[in-house]
């Protein structure tokens, strides 16, 4: 059963989001207002060591006023490729350089509500260059061993879907 959209109007917009109203209509024939939320794609990285760790960073969430292990993963910029994204957000964010990123996952995470999608990518290497360029980004940078992260999850450290998706998918590679 596929719904219809006749028209969409925006309601906010700014450099990060889109906020909308679609008038949708449901197989039955019935209309309804329905708002959504388009956004730029994202990327990240799952970076992983020969010592079995991943490269976390531990962060607040304002929105949700929540603390919580994620992977580095941001906006990709205008005409910027996925990869490249993903690359840099990990250096920006944990100041260490991935070594070669190949394609790990893609997800929509929020599906319902907007048309957010995010590309993710694993590298098994790294290479520490420095100071994170976003130090805004973690309050801590750690290497956590995949064997702590269904404890983790377990235990609510990690609950941002995309951080959760690929790192489960990271493990049932394992």
């Amino acid at each position: 059963m596929r719904w219809q959209v006749h028209a969409e109007e925006p309601l906010y917009t700014d450099r990060w989001l889109d906020v909308r109203v679609a008038d949708v209509e449901l197989p039955d024939g019935r209309h309804l207002d329905h708002r959504l939320i388009r956004t730029a794609p994202g990327a990240g990285a799952v970076v992983t060591d020969e010592q079995n760790r991943v490269l976390l960073i531990w962060r607040h969430r304002f929105i949700t006023d929540t603390w919580g292990w994620e992977i580095p993963i941001g906006k990709i910029e205008q005409g910027e490729e996925p990869i490249a994204a993903a690359a840099r957000e990990v250096e920006e964010e944990t100041g260490w350089r991935p070594g070669p990123l190949r394609p790990l996952l893609y997800t929509q995470p929020t599906n319902g509500i907007s048309d957010s999608e995010h590309h993710v990518f694993h590298a098994d290497s790294a290479q520490h260059i420095g100071t994170p360029t976003e130090p805004w980004e973690a309050e801590r940078i750690e290497w956590v061993p995949l064997t702590d992260i269904r404890r983790l999850i377990d235990k609510r450290d990690i609950v941002s879907g995309t951080s959760m998706n690929a790192l489960l998918y990271v493990l049932s590679e394992v």
